[in-house]
Formats: structure tokens, sequence, C-alpha cells
């Protein structure tokens, strides 16, 4: 009986460690994709981003509408903006049975709007538009790091991605309770994206931020960003659900985006931020920095130097003479400082107080100007603005500095060697060690860090000695049963108690037996779709891993060594996998240990061939390439119709050509552009661009 127990325990262990190495292997492949996909985003934004600055528009039209297009959209004054998203011109039909919303904000509407999502219901577009307006007014009073207190609740509840999983959210109100004056909630970035429901999530945060503004606090992640947006699915949610309107709610959001607060902070000791830290990281310039100036996080606008070292000069009260002479005058002549007209008597009270109200507003918009505020705030001042104007005699930070600190915040990784070098796995930020959290954690006095970023397995985990602490709030990120999420509850000790959950309505039905058997079966289909999804990766590198099996294979037999194959494909897909423990599930065994690669190649091929029985190489190039086409689509897309028009078409067509040295006249580009429309409606859909993509493919 004893060898029996004995031989069963090491029977079961043998089969649990296995379980969690096909967890762990499964987990590095949806990972490792994942980094790659956010790779190839930041550098085709580069990639246009370099196209901008190295084109020269023929006119002021041409300069404005590529502008628009690369950098953040149309640029709004504020009263442009309010206009432009007019909510009050629109008129709600009296078949709608939705929830309705009327301002100021009161629980019930929350309640109401719960339930309305529940039951698949949608907001109206003009009440969607009339909360993001008043979302906007309210972040603009908040300053760029919030700051929160355990003294007035009993605890703070920490919320990572959401990544649009409605689901999710449901289940942490359920468990932990709605926002209320006696509960505070720290939502850290990632509300869209991925996920089916992203807009439902913004509406249900954004409500209850208006109801609970002292209990609730938003912190800007990575994926509220224009840029990001276009390529992992939000804009396309929007507009899906609101065909008429999505183009004025997509602009709101933009701008609603460029002003959630940077970071949080509690008790003055734990430190929130979206991300990650560097070795420069400085939380006192964060806080002065004008977050509103970077809708995209990707792209950092430039500033001619030579003017802005004049600007830093002046405002430091340096000496002009010891700047570039050239550029001093230039620079100082396009922002002289006002004059003061001189002062009426104080005599007559009323001319008196018309001077002072002159003189100072003349003072501010010289500020203003000086330390590079925003015209489109011209009508208030903000929180930020303010600092910026008190803080004069203070230390004055380029446009770069400013952009690279929210940059390191929103994108940068933990990792366990010491140092700080570039983020090269996902193309953004960095990769900060346990010295550089122990530095900053040091530097300001505080305890540890909370960040997100990261899918975990089990919704959290703890790095650099307990110091950091990474929160995700999104189950099943990867495909049912994939991960749990979790969020953390802070107390006055700031001891973090954890509660995990998965978001899986079939798993709540089952007996503890059933759960063990449906838990093999869900590692079983999430291990399946996993290595789907890196055959299809496999798939779209085909050439490229011809021409490297080749290189092992000196005699042209057809056959290399699963060695040498498993060398070859980390040679080009760079995702740092173990090809050698994941070749048994890509590679049929042989027995003499030989791989014929072009039959292996072909087998792919069979498995990704469409009904429409296109030519392999022609279904590689797409499958390589659509995320990038579409994405490019939706750029050129300026106004997220759906539809390319010619002018957008032709101005693209433009940049493409100066970049690549090909003279086109307008005609040759009207030419291209009809060949391109098939069904000849004035407009090009992405079917025919993507048509357009595999007959040229073809054609070659």
């Amino acid at each position: 009986a004893f060898k029996a127990a004995v031989l069963i325990q090491r029977w079961y262990r043998r089969y649990v460690a296995r379980l969690e190495m096909r967890r762990r292997c499964t987990w590095r492949i949806f990972q490792s994709i994942e980094y790659a996909c956010e790779q190839d985003q930041i550098k085709l934004h580069n990639f246009f981003s370099y196209l901008m600055d190295h084109f020269t528009p023929s006119s002021s039209k041409e300069r404005d509408f590529i502008s628009r297009m690369f950098v953040s959209g149309e640029s709004f004054k504020e009263a442009e903006l309010e206009k432009y998203c007019d909510y009050e011109s629109m008129e709600v039909p009296d078949s709608y049975t939705g929830p309705r919303l009327s301002f100021p904000l009161l629980p019930d509407h929350a309640t109401a709007l719960l339930e309305a999502f529940k039951q698949k219901q949608q907001l109206h577009a003009r009440y969607v538009l009339n909360l993001l307006h008043e979302t906007r007014k309210h972040l603009k009073q908040l300053p760029n790091i919030s700051h929160v207190s355990t003294c007035y609740s009993e605890e703070v509840t920490v919320c990572g991605d959401l990544h649009g999983q409605l689901d999710d959210l449901f289940l942490i109100f359920y468990k932990n309770g709605l926002p209320s004056p006696s509960k505070s909630y720290v939502f850290n970035g990632d509300f869209v994206d991925r996920g089916k429901q992203s807009l439902e999530i913004l509406i249900v945060l954004f409500t209850f931020l208006l109801i609970y503004p002292k209990e609730v606090h938003l912190n800007r992640g990575n994926h509220e960003d224009h840029m990001v947006n276009l390529r992992y699915g939000f804009a396309k949610e929007v507009m899906q659900k609101y065909k008429v309107h999505g183009k004025k709610i997509l602009k709101m959001i933009q701008n609603v985006f460029c002003w959630l607060p940077l970071a949080t902070l509690i008790d003055q000791k734990v430190l929130i931020i979206h991300g990650g830290i560097s070795d420069t990281t400085d939380l006192d310039m964060l806080e002065k920095i004008q977050r509103n100036k970077f809708i995209s996080v990707l792209r950092g606008k430039k500033r001619k130097e030579s003017n802005r070292n004049v600007e830093i000069k002046e405002i430091n009260g340096e000496s002009k003479v010891e700047a570039d002479p050239a550029g001093s005058e230039a620079a100082l002549s396009l922002c002289p400082q006002p004059r003061p007209a001189q002062a009426p008597s104080m005599a007559n009270r009323l001319e008196f107080s018309r001077w002072v109200r002159q003189t100072v507003q003349e003072q501010i918009e010289w500020c203003r100007r000086l330390v590079d505020i925003s015209e489109s705030e011209d009508e208030e001042l903000t929180y930020s603005s303010v600092v910026s104007l008190t803080d004069l005699d203070g230390p004055c930070w380029t446009r770069q500095e400013e952009w690279k600190q929210i940059l390191d915040i929103l994108w940068s990784d933990p990792m366990p060697q010491e140092g700080c070098r570039a983020n090269t796995v996902r193309g953004g930020g960095c990769y900060f060690g346990p010295d550089v959290t122990k530095m900053i954690l040091e530097k300001y006095k505080l305890q540890f860090l909370i960040r997100s970023h990261e899918c975990k397995q089990e919704g959290y985990e703890f790095c650099h000695n307990r110091k950091v602490l990474t929160i995700f709030s999104a189950s099943n990120y990867y495909e049912i049963g994939s991960n749990r999420g979790a969020y953390v509850k802070l107390g006055p000790d700031l001891v973090p108690h954890f509660v995990q959950y998965q978001a899986n309505k079939t798993a709540h039905t089952l007996t503890m037996t059933q759960r063990q058997v449906f838990l093999v079966a869900l590692i079983s289909r999430v291990e399946e779709s996993a290595f789907r999804a890196l055959r299809e990766k496999l798939f779209a590198h085909t050439s490229a891993l011809i021409s490297a099996f080749k290189a092992y294979d000196k005699d042209n037999t057809g056959r290399i060594t699963l060695s040498n194959w498993a060398t070859a494909v980390e040679s080009v897909l760079h995702l740092g996998l173990p090809w050698r423990m994941l070749r048994p599930q890509l590679v049929r065994s042989t027995a003499d240990g030989m791989l014929e690669y072009k039959s292996w190649l072909d087998d792919l091929a069979m498995e990704q061939r469409s009904q429409e029985h296109i030519q392999s190489s022609l279904l590689e190039v797409i499958y390589r390439n659509r995320s990038n086409l579409e994405t490019i689509f939706r750029i050129i897309d300026r106004d997220h119709s759906g539809l390319i028009s010619f002018e957008e078409f032709h101005q693209t067509w433009k940049l493409f050509s100066s970049h690549m040295n090909i003279e086109l006249t307008d005609d040759g580009i009207n030419d291209l552009v009809r060949s391109i429309d098939f069904n000849k409606d004035g407009n090009i859909d992405f079917n025919e661009f993507l048509e357009a993509f595999r007959l040229v493919k073809q054609s070659q």
C-alpha cells in the first residue's frame, strides 16, 4: 500500500509538472507574439513620423493635411471643439429605451448604466458626448499626479488593465462593491482596446469619476493613445457602434485621453503608474508637464532648439547675449515681453482696476507663449498651466525631455538584472532593474511601486524584492482560461491584500471534481490556440524561413537537423521562445532526426490556405502584413468613415512618392486611385485596399 501511494504521488507530481510546463510555454508564445505586434506598431508609426519630418509640403493645405493625419488629428480650439461636438443639438427620439443622463450625475444614473450594459443596451450618442464634455472639464482641473489618502476611506482598491472586458469590471464591482464615499478606486490605465466593450468601460468609469471625484481616480495607460487605438480595435469599435456620430465621439475621447492624470500617490508612500520608471524618472518634472500636449505619446513633437534655448535662458533670467545672437533676435521678436502702460491715478479706482487687469492679462499671455501653453486652451487656465506659470524661476525642460518622461512611465517594464536599458521587445520605454527601483524609492521616500501593463498568469506578481507590484485585471486575456484577473486593496497600513477572479460563467456552476476536468480541458484549449497563432506567425515568414533553412542545407538535400531548424526559426522570428521544447507540437518526429523543411512549410500553407484558394506566397504576404495594412488604412482614413477619399489618398501618396523619390503627376495619382476603386463609388474601402495590395504582389 505504501509503495502504491508513493507511485501514485510520483505520477501525479509528474503530471502536474507537465501541465505547468505546458502552461508556461503557452504563456511565452502568447506574450512574445503580443510584444512583437506592439513593436510593429511603433516601427510603423516611426516610419510615418520619419516621412513627415522629411516631407516638404508644397502648400499650406498639404502641410495641414499631413499634420492632421499623422500627428494628432485635427487641432481644435476650445470653442471649436465644443461647437464640433455639439451634443445639445442632438435629439433623443421617443423610441429610445436606453438609460438617460442628466447633469450633475447621481448614483442612480450609474446603477441604470450598469443594468443597461448588462442587457446589451447602448447609450445614446447625445449622452455619450455630454458625458465626455463634462469629464474633460473635470480632468482639466486635476494635477498630473493625483494624491489619495487612506485616512478618508478604510481602504483604496487598485485595478490594473481592463482592455475592454466589461465582465471583469462587473465582477470587480460585484466582489468589492461600487465606488462610494467609503470605497475609493484607482484604475491604472489601459481601459480600452483588444476587448469588445471598451466604450462601455469608459462610460462607466467616467460616470463614477463625476459622481465621486474624490474617490475615483484614473491614470493614463499606453493604450489611452489615439495612434494605438487605430491598431488595436477601439477606433473601429466606436465607429461600428455609432455610425453617425462616431467621428465626434472619437475626437472627444482623443481629447479626454490627453487630460488623464499620469500617476497616483497613496499616502505619499505608494506610487501608482501604468508602465514603470527609468533611471531618469523625475516626479517633480511629471508634476509640471502640460500633459495635454501629448495626444499621442508615440510621437514627441520637435521644436527648433535655437528658439528653445533662448526661451530657457530668458525664463531663467540669463542674459540674452549668452545665447546664439542670430537665434536670440528672431526668437525674442516673436515673443517680446509687453511693457505696461503708464499707470493711471489711484484716485480713479475704476480706471486703475482696468489698468491692473489689462497689465496682468498681458503678462499672462506673454508667459503662456514663453512656456509654450497650447493655444487651444486659451479660454481658461488649467491646473498644469498654473503650475508652469508659477514656477518660472525653476528649471525649464525641453519638449523631448518631457516626452521621454511620459513615454517611460507608460511603456516601461521591470527586469531582474541591474541597470536600465531600452525596451527593445516592446519598442518603447525601457527595462529597469532593482537598483533603479531602489534609487527612485529612496529619492522620493516611497515604500513600493504599483504598476500594470503586463499580463500575469495569477493576475498579480511581485518583483525587485517585493518593491514592484504588477496588477492586471483583465482575466482570460489571451484565451479563456489563459490567466486570472486581480485587484489589490490597501488599508492605512499599506499592506496589499489581493483578490483573484476569472470571469467565466461556465466554471461557476461546476463541482470541484468537474472543475479539475474543466481546468485540464482549458489548458488544452489555450495551448491549441497559442500554437495556432504561432503556426500563423511561422507561415507569414515562409520566404525568410526557406532562406534560413537553405543556409544550413549546403548540399541542397531539402533536409536539415532539428537543432538547426530551431536555430533558424529563432533567427527569423526573434521571439525568444524555447523552440527545442516546442518542436514536438510543431514538427512531426523523424527516426533519423532530420526535417524535410519544404514539406513542413507546405503543411503550414495547407493549414492557412483560405477557401478562395489564394496562392500560398500571396497569402503569406497578406498574413504578415494585414495588421500593418489595416493600421495604415485607418491612418489614411482621417475621418474614420471606413473609406479613403480620393483627396486623402492623393495627399498620402504625395508623401510616399516624396520619400521614394518617385516623380508622379497629379493626373498619374488620380489614375492610380481610380484603378483601386473597383466598384467606382468614388472611395476606397478596406477590401479594395487589400485587393490592390494582393494584385500588386501577385503581379510581382
